[in-house]
This record gives structure tokens, sequence and C-alpha cells, in this order.
């Protein structure tokens, strides 16, 4: 259940956002080290370091309720020529995964 400034997940913790925007995110399943120098993982997500700074903390599921991508941190960044403004870049852990994403239409909260 997601409402004023509250997400109570299934588990029933409870997590607070301070700003909800709609933003297109795509997904990539490069390995190796984020911008921020951590390992690239699930829930390490590349972002537009001039609009959410390294460190912003998200929860994000796409806008039709298919998928819950879940509580992700800005560690990456990814090309200008497509990581811009509200952009996202989700981290998968396989091709096969990303390419079942594909870019999609998402809720984005932004926690704190």
């Amino acid at each position: 259940m997601i409402g004023n400034g509250l997400i109570i997940l299934p588990t029933g913790d409870v997590l607070t956002y301070r700003n909800e925007i709609t933003s297109l995110a795509t997904a990539y399943c490069d390995k190796g080290k984020t911008a921020t120098g951590t390992q690239a993982r699930v829930g390490a997500i590349a972002v537009d370091p001039e609009v959410f700074p390294y460190g912003t903390r998200f929860y994000i599921q796409t806008r039709d309720g298919e998928y819950i991508y879940g509580i992700a941190t800005a560690e990456d960044c990814g090309s200008k020529e497509f990581i811009y403004g509200s952009r996202l870049d989700l981290y998968f852990d396989t091709r096969r995964e990303c390419i079942q994403f594909g870019a999609r239409s998402c809720d984005v909260y932004i926690l704190g």
C-alpha cells in the first residue's frame, strides 16, 4: 500500500517517501564497478547525478503494477545520451531480464 508519504511493504516494513515522480526506466546488466566504486548489482541504479545525487534512495514500481523493482540507490550514471533528467537505468542480473523489462514508465518514490 502506498500513500500519504508511506509505503507499506508486503513484509509489513514501512518506508517513508518525500516525493513521487513518474519516470522512464530502462534496464542494464553490465558487470563491474559503478561510478561510485561499488559493485554493480540489483538495487544499484544509474541516474543523472545532476538530478539525483549519488546515495539517493528510491522505491520503484512500474505504473501498470506489473513489476516491482523495489528499493534502489543511485550509485551509477549512464550515458548522458540515454540517462538524463529523471530517467533511470535499473540493474538486472541477466541480459534476458533486461530484455523482458525493456523500457517502462515507472512510479518512483524518493525515500527519506
